[in-house]
């Protein structure tokens, strides 16, 4: 079995050339149904009970309901690469903040995150692939701590969130687990 198989408890498709029998996609639907045959509706409001929206790196690594002690219904999480602070997160915020009532966000990076080893190059090189250069900014950055502050200083000087006095930034440790806090500048 793989690391990352036996890491997941999951044994993942079997490739057969560039293909895999049964897709990701077919085994997850399968899931649902199973979770579906057995789901109540909670009855839950789509305002989160804690009153926070969490803005997070997509790393799978991250669990972050179990690493925050968090409940179903307790937050909004915004997940995105390296977990930086685009006009789309401050969109979603926006929208917590103003129709759904959160009042604090929590900006989560983490050591040996991708971005790291990524420049703005690779939005030339996609250019060069298909023909057509991203509108998005890669948002690379090389030191972890720095890119928490820049984060936590776009949503402090956003003018379209109305709760700017309890942001907080970390970065996880991937391999203790441990949020390590990182202040303003």
């Amino acid at each position: 079995m793989s690391t990352s198989a036996s890491l997941s408890g999951h044994t993942p498709a079997e490739p057969v050339g560039d293909t895999a029998v049964g897709s990701v996609t077919d085994r997850l639907v399968e899931a649902n149904t199973k979770y579906a045959a057995a789901f109540t509706d909670p009855g839950m409001d789509a305002r989160p009970v804690l009153k926070v929206a969490i803005v997070a790196c997509m790393d799978a690594r991250l669990d972050l309901h179990a690493a925050l002690g968090l409940e179903l219904g307790d937050c909004h999480t915004i997940r995105n690469a390296g977990g930086v602070v685009t006009d789309d997160v401050i969109r979603s915020l926006t929208i917590s903040q103003r129709a759904l009532g959160t009042r604090s966000v929590v900006l989560i990076h983490h050591t040996g995150c991708g971005l790291e080893s990524l420049t703005e190059e690779f939005r030339q090189d996609l250019e060069n692939e298909v023909g057509q250069r991203p509108t998005w900014a890669v948002e690379s950055f090389r030191d972890v701590e720095q890119d928490v502050r820049q984060s936590m200083q776009r949503v402090r000087t956003s003018p379209f969130l109305l709760h700017t006095d309890d942001i907080r930034g970390f970065v996880f440790d991937v391999q203790t687990g441990l949020l390590r806090e990182i202040e303003s500048a």
